[in-house]
């Protein structure tokens, strides 16, 4: 879906690519650039709904504040599209270049890049009740998810069973999950632990579990998003789940049928979660600082790595700095 991302002067970015694979793993210190990413593309999407302005920019014409330049995959490696910014980061000016008619090639793009989530999953918001009726996507944060849960039982009851056997096949204490009409009119988190008659409420339920169904909510519904950005996918997972969340985010880029594929971001300071990337060390971006500056490199253009890992764990060489990607030390 999209290819590249090259940044001028955003936010710690002063002059920046990114080159964008189906699953790619941002890693690196606070500060570093990796939320810098994902608030591009979110720009991206908020432009993307209003008339851009076809055509390049004036010769010798120059933002003043910062640039975000996106290219594309095929049949779109031939567009891009140019944000300009203002100095705080937020978007001005939407340009679309290329060859071709381009309004209609844009409509055609438009059509994806408009399904574009940028999520970060959030105890509180997760766990928070919903009005009736509310609409059956979850919110950036989770808002929302007894309401979605709520209208898959009813709208999509085989969408809500294969969410419902994934969760209790990663969480087997487990015997249902769904969502209960309160006294208040109000809909609520629910769920049910083998040989145990009480109901749980989302109050009773740890982070990990809430982020895994927030997940299995995102990646189960249709139409799935296009491009999907997950901040901090880690919080509040047990390291021996990661490779499930892994491998759920991974089913979204390979659909099986003639679903289309889904391009996944995601960021981490886990090192667990790294430390399941050793074969793919193509998806592992690394997100360097220096100073007030931060660039990306991935790991599978360090020609040096593969006889430095060794039998070491990638875990291990990001937190020893042979990876880079490390807070700086005084």
């Amino acid at each position: 879906m999209i290819a590249s991302i090259d940044f001028t002067n955003f936010k710690v970015l002063r002059s920046a690519r990114i080159e964008l694979g189906p699953f790619n793993l941002i890693i690196g210190p606070n500060g570093s650039g990796k939320t810098s990413v994902l608030l591009a593309l979110q720009r991206l999407r908020q432009f993307a709904a209003r008339p851009p302005v076809f055509g390049p920019a004036p010769a010798g014409q120059q933002a003043a504040g910062g640039l975000l330049r996106f290219r594309f995959n095929a049949p779109f490696a031939d567009l891009e599209a140019l944000l300009e910014c203002a100095p705080d980061g937020s978007g001005r000016i939407l340009r679309v270049a290329g060859p071709g008619d381009l309004p209609l090639r844009w409509a055609q793009l438009l059509s994806r890049l408009t399904t574009l989530r940028v999520v970060a999953l959030d105890q509180a918001a997760l766990a928070r009740p919903s009005p009736a009726g509310a609409p059956i996507l979850l919110g950036d944060d989770g808002t929302n998810l007894p309401a979605a849960l709520d209208r898959l039982q009813r709208e999509e009851p085989a969408t809500h069973a294969a969410i419902a056997a994934e969760f209790r096949r990663i969480l087997p204490e487990y015997r249902a999950i769904g969502a209960v009409a309160a006294a208040d009119g109000t809909r609520r988190l629910s769920a049910e632990i083998e040989g145990e008659a009480r109901r749980l409420g989302a109050e009773d339920l740890s982070q990990g579990t809430l982020v895994l169904i927030g997940l299995l909510v995102l990646t189960q519904v249709h139409p799935r998003p296009a491009i999907l950005c997950l901040e901090e996918i880690d919080r509040g997972i047990h390291p021996r789940l990661l490779r499930e969340i892994r491998d759920l985010l991974y089913r979204m880029t390979a659909p099986e049928g003639d679903a289309p594929a889904s391009q996944i971001l995601t960021t981490t300071h886990s090192p667990y979660l790294l430390d399941l990337f050793r074969d793919q060390l193509e998806e592992v971006i690394v997100a360097q600082k220096r100073g007030a500056e931060a660039t990306f490199e991935r790991l599978s253009d360090r020609e040096d790595l593969r006889d430095a890992i060794g039998s070491a764990s990638l875990g291990d060489l990001w937190y020893s700095g042979i990876l880079g990607g490390i807070p700086g030390e005084r």
